[in-house]
Formats: structure tokens, sequence, C-alpha cells
């Protein structure tokens, strides 16, 4: 019997010193059940995305193989918000320069361009390239794009590509509410969302 606690107490011993010397990476415990309690009562709540809460400017990069081509643009409204959404073809994620302008001013030409609306929202899509370049049809609809439906977007207008970036303008029947920009996958999408509440 003394042989035996003296074999655990030695074993217990080694497990708990090869525990302590191992990596600082090693996996985490598993969680001990307690009675009258479960995982799912533990693990917090996935909230949903939160809707669009500031005007401030929004810049990310793209990849470093991006060349992408618009090929089409769509507009909806939701609870709270509407939804600009520019479907892109091509290669790699954009990066974008997404922010409020006092006038519509075309890249390359210095052209004014005439946007409805009370805001004028700037957007440019980083990452981008020519048709010819990235083997994609690019986006022929109507300039500017519209939905009835979606009442705090007076319009989206031009997809001109210059030096890498594709400018385009949203008008805004507001002033300067809050955005949000984000993509999407399959196909890439880059998607802004404006408060109307």
């Amino acid at each position: 019997m003394r042989n035996k606690l003296v074999v655990g107490l030695v074993a217990v011993g080694v497990v708990g010193f090869a525990a302590a010397c191992g990596d600082s990476e090693s996996t985490p415990s598993s969680v001990v059940d307690v009675p009258g309690t479960s995982a799912a009562a533990t693990t917090p709540a996935v909230e949903p995305p939160a809707g669009p809460s500031d005007a401030a400017p929004k810049r990310a990069q793209a990849s470093g193989d991006a060349a992408l081509t618009v090929t089409d643009i769509s507009v909806g409204h939701h609870d709270g918000f509407d939804r600009v959404v520019y479907d892109l073809g091509g290669t790699g994620t954009p990066g974008w320069i997404v922010e409020y302008t006092d006038k519509a001013v075309q890249d390359g030409s210095g052209a004014a361009i005439d946007v409805a609306g009370q805001s004028v929202l700037e957007v440019r899509i980083t990452g981008s390239a020519y048709p010819f370049d990235s083997g994609v049809e690019p986006y022929a609809g109507p300039d500017p794009a519209t939905d009835p439906a979606a009442p705090g977007i007076a319009g989206v207008y031009r997809t001109i590509v210059f030096e890498g970036v594709t400018q385009s303008f949203i008008g805004v029947d507001g002033d300067r509410p809050a955005f949000s920009v984000s993509t999407q996958g399959d196909p890439t999408k880059l998607v802004i969302d404006i408060a109307t509440s």
C-alpha cells in the first residue's frame, strides 16, 4: 500500500513538472462543467454588426496583388441605413478612401461633376485596374445608379479609373450622415452603408 502511494505521488510530480516545463503556447486546458450551467450560458452572445456610427473618413489598404474593375453597382434600403455595393472583378482585395467632400471633382481632368443630394461622399477604390488589364467587363449601367426604395441615396455617379484608383461619388440626401465601409467576398464587393436614421 505504501509503495502504491509513493508511486502515485511520483507520477503526479512528473506530470506537474512536465506541464510546468511545456511551451508557453500550449493549448488551453478544457473547461470544467459547473452544475447548473452550460457552455452556452457562459459564452457571450454574438452581436449583429453595428450600423454606421460616424462620418469620419475611412481608409484601408488594397492587397499587393489587387487588380480590380467595377462590374456592377447596386443600391438598396435596409432598416436604419441605405447601402451601395460595388461589385468587383479581377484579383486581390480592394482598399479604399471614402470621405465627404464639398464638391465632386474628377481625377485627372479636374472637371466638376454635378451630383444630386445634400452631401457628396467620394469613394476611391484603390487596387483598381483598367478593364484591359483585369480582363473584366466594366460596369456599363446607368449613371447615376439609383433606387427609389433607398431614399437616402440621390445617386451613385461614375466609376472612372485613374492611376490605379476607381473614383465614384455618392449623392446623399442628408447632412453628412454616418457611414461605414466593408468588403465581402465571392464575388468581391465593396459595401458602403449610409445611416438614414
